[in-house]
């Protein structure tokens, strides 16, 4: 049997920034394909116009990445052969990027088959990418190393980010939906080639666990176990109260994500330059934002910050309900990216001090698993069908129903008085799917 995690010598500097590159990459699907280029084009070039159908594609995905996260968990953590688990989820989100520059005008169904295919495939890996983690250090510098994967996914979206940028050319010029489907297959490409490192030059997690019979049955069980322990049982009440909230507001600032670079288009008729310089803001932001809460959490409490954020996140959506001009959109950029950032590292510090010692493990695979990526299937589809019917101000605006309910729902959450120190098995990267990296 494998050592433990923990008594593995720490890996090289090399094999950690490997593993970081795969980080890089990857962000490059999150980016291009969910959030700044293949949105306004299945729109306004593929489906007619139809934004809810855009909105149906992200929440079938979410909802099928979801239902695959505790088999997949469990594979991630009894499997010998994580690497090869890996590849095949980046290598299907790969080519399935990549023949999206086949899909064209009416394509409806070929284009949400492929993009449904590559955001399983992109948040599949997500979970035996983190399953690296133990392997490459000890748990005392957790943080540190995970620190650095987060930050080279925000290196690796300015970078995706000013390549974008530098090809397209105006929207009125003759080959630009030529150009528009070259992107596919430029962040198809940017995340293969990053993600050989870690393949290559990462050696294969280590183990302590026996594989049981079944690795879906496993992962399964784990999850309803989690389930009951915290909804039926009652044992956890605060910390279900919690996941309650989460799973709303969560589903608000995904949704943003999802749709910003729609709403700055059809509302505002941003360029394409406009856009990325938007989302250079907004990710820019989002650092200052989880660094500048990071030290406020520390002052006050998680509980008390994320309240401050979801306020933010709600003053966000009215003042894009009212916004009439890129500059204006702008500053809303600012603020979401700061309230991104926020909220994202302040949810985290609040699991880790509602959960239960010696059960970090089991509650965080069921956080960031799955209400982290099931959190993304209801807002989705509200502002699709809302945006159809009314436009895209009246849903943005509905999108704040999101923030106002998660503020009701975490003020019923009791915090201990005393944070107790965090054991090293914290969940390996920033809540899933809350920035354009992830």
């Amino acid at each position: 049997m494998t050592d433990p995690p923990e008594q593995q010598p720490a890996a090289s500097r090399r094999q950690i920034f490997s593993w970081t590159l795969f980080d890089f990459g990857n962000t490059a699907f999150s980016v291009v394909v969910v959030t700044v280029i293949f949105p306004r084009y299945f729109i306004g070039h593929i489906a007619g116009g139809h934004v809810w159908l855009w909105g149906l594609a992200v929440s079938i995905s979410m909802l099928l990445a979801a239902l695959l996260a505790p088999p997949l968990g469990a594979v991630a953590d009894y499997s010998r052969n994580r690497k090869r688990f890996l590849f095949l989820f980046t290598l299907a989100s790969v080519v399935c990027t990549g023949l999206l520059s086949t899909v064209g005008e009416g394509m409806i169904l070929a284009a949400i088959l492929l993009f449904v295919i590559a955001n399983i495939g992109f948040e599949g890996g997500i979970v035996f990418y983190d399953s690296f983690l133990p392997g490459l250090t000890t748990k005392k510098n957790y943080g540190r190393v995970s620190g650095y994967g987060f930050a080279m996914g925000y290196l690796g979206s300015l970078a995706i980010l000013m390549i974008v940028s530098l090809l397209l050319p105006g929207s009125d010029d003759p080959g630009y939906l030529d150009t528009v489907r070259y992107t596919f297959l430029i962040a198809a490409g940017f995340f293969f080639v990053f993600s050989l490192p870690l393949f290559f030059g990462v050696p294969e997690p280590p183990t302590a666990q026996e594989r049981p019979a079944s690795l879906i049955r496993a992962g399964i069980r784990r999850a309803s176990k989690t389930f009951k322990s915290l909804f039926v049982e009652r044992q956890h009440p605060s910390l279900a109260r919690f996941l309650v909230a989460f799973f709303i507001y969560n589903d608000g600032i995904l949704t943003v994500i999802a749709f910003a670079a729609v709403f700055a288009e059809k509302v505002l008729a941003m360029t394409d330059t406009e856009i990325i310089g938007f989302f250079a803001v907004v990710q820019t932001s989002a650092v200052i934002g989880s660094i500048v809460f990071g030290i406020i959490t520390d002052k006050i409490g998680p509980k008390k910050t994320i309240t401050i954020t979801l306020l933010l996140w709600i003053a966000v959506v009215i003042a894009a309900f009212f916004v009439q001009n890129a500059g204006q959109f702008f500053l809303v950029a600012m603020a979401a990216g700061v309230a991104t950032g926020s909220s994202q590292s302040s949810s985290r510090s609040l699991m880790a001090l509602l959960t239960p010692r010696n059960r970090e493990a089991e509650f965080f695979g069921f956080y960031d698993g799955l209400c982290g990526k099931a959190s993304a299937v209801i807002g989705p589809l509200v502002y699709g069908i809302i945006a159809d019917l009314t436009g895209e101000r009246v849903a943005a605006l509905a999108i704040g129903l999101f923030f106002v309910a998660g503020v009701i729902l975490l003020q019923r959450v009791d915090v201990p008085a005393v944070e107790r120190p965090l054991t090293g098995a914290q969940p390996a990267e920033p809540m899933a799917g809350t920035n354009l990296n992830r």
